[in-house]
This record gives C-alpha cells, structure tokens and sequence, in this order.
C-alpha cells in the first residue's frame, strides 16, 4: 500500500500539498500524562490499547498497534520527519504507544503531550472528509474513555492553547514564488490577527529551503471545529490565488527561464554525488514547481513531495540495511535521488 505523501500529485493551479486535523484529549479518570506515575501510566496505556483494539480492526487499512520503546530511535527520529511523532513525544521517558495505519494517515499516540494525540492526513486538500473521519474516530473513543471536558472551556489538555476545541487543522502550500515576493512579509504579518499562523516547513522565511509553508490556527477555544476548518481554508485559498498569479505571469513573460530553471536543478538531482539538504529541497522545489505548471512531466508517475520526506536524514538512515556513516549522509542522498528520480521530459 502506498503511504499517503507517495500520493501528493500538484495540480496546475492548485498548490495544496496536505492537510492535516490532530485532536488532543485526555481521560478524566487519570491525572495529566506529566503527574502520571509510571505504574499509572504503564496501566493506563494497556487499558487503553485493549479498548481500541477493536477500532484498529475497523480501519480499511492495517493498524499497527506497538509501544515506543518497541521502535529503533532512529526510525523513530525518521517519522518525527514524516511528522508521525512530534519531538515532545520523542523526549518522553514514560510508557507511550502508537497506533499507526500503513499508509501513516492516521496515526493515534497514546500519553504523549496528552493521554490521546489522534490524527489524520492526506495528499492535497480533503479538509472535509478529514473532519468527518477523524469526527467519527472521535466519538467511538469518547464512549470508550469519558473526556476531561468542562461545560464552559470544553476538552482539557496539557497545554492551555488546546484548550476548547483541542483541534489543530494544518494546510501545508507550496509557496516558491510568492515566498520570494515583497508583499509576503506583509502577508505573514496580518496572519496573526485572523488567528491562523504560517511558518515554513523546513526554516522560516527568506531561509526556508523547499518553500513549503505549514498553516494551522492559533485558536482553539471560543471557536467551533467547523470555524476553525472554514478559516485555515479560507486562508490557504488566499494564499494559493496569490502564488497562482505570480507563476502565471512568470510563464508569460519568464517562460524559457523556467523551464533552464527546472531542467539545471533536475541536473543537479540527478548527477551530483554529493547533495546537503538544503541542496536536495531548494532543487526539488524547482523540478515540483516546473512539473505543476505544465512546463514538464516525469516519464514514471511519482510524487516530488515524498521526495522531500526521503532525503531526510534518519529516513536515508533508516532505508539503509547496515550501518550508516553520518559523514557520508550527503553522499546517501544523491545515490537515493539518482535511484528515485525519473527522467524529466519537457512539455
């Protein structure tokens, strides 16, 4: 089964490389998982393995049910990069557990930051179909575990800005253009004031490399789910529209620029035999920007953003069947992306 970002296809004029709704909850019969004893925290996490057994099985997918501690750091380190874990997890000495389904969209971490971290992704944009699967995941585990709710604040979590709803709606853009323009500090400024946030993916501003940007509300409490989802899209079309006119006039006047653009970082990709990762992402946000302007197309169907998540160290690390030299990390990279990389035919 393909996981979900090896199903990440851009469209012309649609820049929407994910979304993303997590969910924090905790259940009112235990303390905050960071007052939990061990051997409270040891039962509370059985008990609740053995209560979403069940709801494993009536994924449409395999749901891998394991504790932490179970996982090799460095496949651990690897999906904290396909943002499975978070690095407060990862820090976490206490019992954890993790269900995961096998393409990784839904992923359900078990006294992490919270007793309950549920979540679910997907390529592109499907914020609506999101809602209601994790809405319907939701319920099941609220008549398992009674919530810690309170009639005014609404879900209780460990950290106050989760407060109310405990929902987090992500919409992660491809941004190359607009990024780079004058008026993206301004836009970025007037972000906080509509409650939403917007950082780069991987660095912030004129530094991030691979221009991918990661939106997400700041409010969680005062606000319905369906006002947050409206606002994060609301935002993201904005966004999108602007990128959208931006590379529409750079085909128009800048046309053969582009594409000498596109085809050197392609080069780049795959023939150097030494690539960093700033290297890797500021060149695959080239060849993705290319393809999904119709400026060219790959001979064998893949997904440039699964790219982005495969040059990543523990994930290089990780596919490696021995031990790893992490001095020759930059070499791993460019013999994946000569492996991985079709050949890029011009439109």
């Amino acid at each position: 089964m393909l996981k979900w970002y090896e199903q990440v296809r851009m469209e012309s004029g649609k820049y929407f490389v994910s979304n993303r709704i997590r969910l924090a909850r905790n259940w009112a019969e235990y303390h905050f998982p960071r007052r939990l004893r061990n051997e409270e925290a040891n039962e509370m996490v059985q008990r609740m393995r053995d209560a979403l057994q069940e709801l494993a099985m009536q994924q449409q997918e395999n749901v891998n049910d394991c504790l932490l501690t179970e996982i090799s750091e460095i496949r651990r380190m690897a999906m904290r990069e396909r943002r499975v874990l978070s690095a407060s997890i990862l820090e976490r000495k206490a019992p954890v557990a993790l269900f995961l389904s096998e393409s990784e969209s839904l992923s359900l971490v078990l006294n992490g930051d919270d007793h309950i971290r549920l979540q679910l992704m997907s390529p592109n944009l499907h914020m609506k179909e999101l809602y209601e699967n994790i809405n319907r995941l939701d319920d099941y585990m609220n008549r398992q575990f009674e919530y810690a709710f309170d009639p005014h604040y609404g879900y209780l979590t460990s950290f106050p800005t989760n407060v109310g709803t405990g929902m987090r709606a992500n919409i992660v853009l491809h941004l190359p253009m607009l990024s780079q323009s004058k008026q993206f500090s301004k836009i970025l400024e007037s972000m906080g004031q509509i409650g939403v946030n917007i950082r780069g993916v991987y660095g912030d501003g004129k530094e991030n490399h691979g221009d991918l940007f990661d939106l997400s509300n700041t409010r969680t409490l005062g606000v319905s789910e369906e006002e947050i989802m409206a606002l994060v899209q609301k935002t993201a079309m904005r966004l999108n529209n602007e990128e959208e006119k931006i590379r529409a006039h750079s085909i128009e006047r800048h046309r053969l620029a582009r594409v000498d653009s596109m085809f050197r970082a392609y080069g780049f990709l795959k023939y150097a035999r030494r690539i960093t990762i700033r290297e890797a992402l500021h060149n695959l946000s080239a060849v993705m920007a290319g393809i999904t302007d119709g400026l060219a197309k790959t001979e064998q169907d893949i997904s440039i953003y699964a790219l982005y998540l495969g040059v990543q160290p523990s994930n290089l690390i990780a596919a490696e069947k021995g031990p790893v030299d992490r001095e020759q990390i930059d070499v791993l990279r460019a013999n994946y992306l000569r492996r991985v990389l079709p050949e890029l035919l011009e439109r």
